[in-house]
């Protein structure tokens, strides 16, 4: 080790004349480790309860602390007969499978709860000092030092221990500990209160969706239009009901793969399904989203013009393994004058008499009333999928007033505008973390 790097770049003046930090090994420290609970007297989801004591595994670590989604419950009777990972205040969490080394801090709602034998909890009986080592774990996982420590090959584990092998580097003054971690979890606050920001946009989307747009039965019950509807169109009567059939034709898609395709260069770009499911926007801006081209040895005269993208095309996604991303539809609003055509897995429908201005299918297609429909008529077991066919016979119902239309898609693209700002800001937070952590503690070089 090069003794010249065991001091921070970055350090708090109180502590510019405290020297070296020291190395030692995780193990050698005086620690309170314990791993979890395998749960073979549990071996599947049906014998866990619907609530109880949290029975909490490592998909329930998410950003540094313990999130309920998908946590399993245990009986008081079964939590009485554990005797060992019953969490305690202060406690770290640490993955040693599956994600290795993600981290989280135990909220105090868990504290009793118990953790499964993917997780070993640890616990240094200082609460700040605690803070400061997990800080030093979360950067050990960023720096992908668990993977240099796990066993195993397709299914990679962590022993304690490995894990006791861990390097870390500590400042001797406990006070310089206690200062870092008060450091980052301030900033982590900030973060904390941005994503929450973030969740509160995302979930007022949700309402004006399921309200600005028809639900399910509306229209058989001869009430076909939204709970809430702007002022100026509220004597415009109901909304036109049609088969997706009468107002869209599908054009032919092509098949490339992934290895068709590439971001350097080209003279036509492809959307791939994959891309509708992971990144691409509602409302498809072809300058603000990052799309490949198609591969310069594959010959491109062979695709018809009239299958070449235009403003106001929908593109559907005609296959997913999951449910709720089957039939996932982008609207095309501007090309920039680029070439652009619908490619693997995908359906691309062009209206037949402009009924819908731009921008305002990409919502429609998004609202409740058409996904439900969508689900049920996706077909398959493993690998979900729907067909031009199938997807034809669906119901869509829209304002007639193209001013309305136009409305309600202004409203939610402002929304959407909202949170896309939201999450870059909490993306450049993160960002602005790392490099404050990397900052802050010594880097270690074997």
């Amino acid at each position: 080790m090069n003794k010249d790097k065991l001091i921070p770049e970055l350090r708090f003046p109180e502590f510019m004349n405290e020297g070296e930090w020291e190395e030692v090994e995780l193990g050698k420290l005086k620690l309170d480790v314990s791993d979890g609970n395998y749960s073979s007297k549990y071996p599947s989801q049906s014998d866990f309860l619907k609530s109880g004591v949290p029975f909490i595994r490592s998909n329930n670590l998410k950003n540094g602390t313990v999130v309920d989604k998908d946590m399993r419950f245990i009986s008081e009777k079964q939590h009485s007969e554990i005797t060992k990972g019953h969490l305690k205040e202060g406690d770290i969490l640490l993955s040693t499978r599956g994600e290795l080394g993600t981290v989280a801090l135990v909220p105090k709602k868990h504290i009793g709860s118990n953790i499964n034998a993917q997780l070993v909890r640890i616990n240094t009986s200082n609460i700040l000092v605690n803070i400061f080592l997990f800080y030093l774990l979360e950067l050990s996982r960023l720096n992908k030092i668990f993977d240099l420590l796990s066993t195993g090959t397709a299914l990679k584990q962590l022993p304690i221990g490995k894990l006791n092998q861990l390097k870390l580097l500590l400042p001797k003054n406990k006070r310089e500990q206690q200062k870092i971690a008060s450091c980052l979890s301030s900033l982590d606050e900030v973060i904390a209160a941005h994503s929450q920001k973030l969740a509160l946009l995302k979930d007022h989307k949700k309402g004006l969706m399921q309200n600005l747009f028809p639900q399910e039965g509306d229209a058989s019950t001869g009430s076909a239009v939204p709970k809430y509807r702007f002022k100026e169109f509220e004597k415009d009567g109901e909304w036109v009901e049609k088969k997706l059939g009468e107002v869209f034709s599908f054009l032919v898609t092509n098949s490339y793969s992934r290895e068709n395709l590439n971001y350097e260069n080209g003279q036509v770009k492809n959307i791939h399904y994959g891309d509708i499911h992971t990144k691409f926007s509602t409302l498809f801006d072809i300058t603000k989203e990052k799309v490949p081209f198609i591969n310069m040895d594959i010959p491109i005269e062979r695709i018809r013009q009239e299958c070449y993208c235009k403003e106001g095309d929908l593109i559907f996604a005609d296959a997913s393994e999951d449910l709720d991303d089957i039939g996932k539809c982008i609207e095309i609003v501007n090309l920039n004058s680029e070439k652009l055509v619908p490619g693997l897995h995908t359906l691309m429908a062009r209206q037949k008499e402009n009924l819908l201005v731009v921008g305002f299918g990409g919502y429609l297609f998004k609202s409740g009333l058409v996904r439900q429909q969508i689900q049920k008529e996706s077909q398959g077991t493993k690998v979900l999928s729907i067909s031009t066919g199938r997807i034809s016979d669906i119901t869509i119902i829209f304002p007639k007033n193209p001013k309305e239309q136009q409305k309600i898609a202004s409203c939610l693209s402002s929304l959407d505008a909202l949170i896309t700002a939201q999450a870059e800001k909490i993306e450049q937070l993160k960002l602005h973390k790392k490099g404050l952590m990397q900052g802050l503690f010594p880097k270690i070089n074997d």
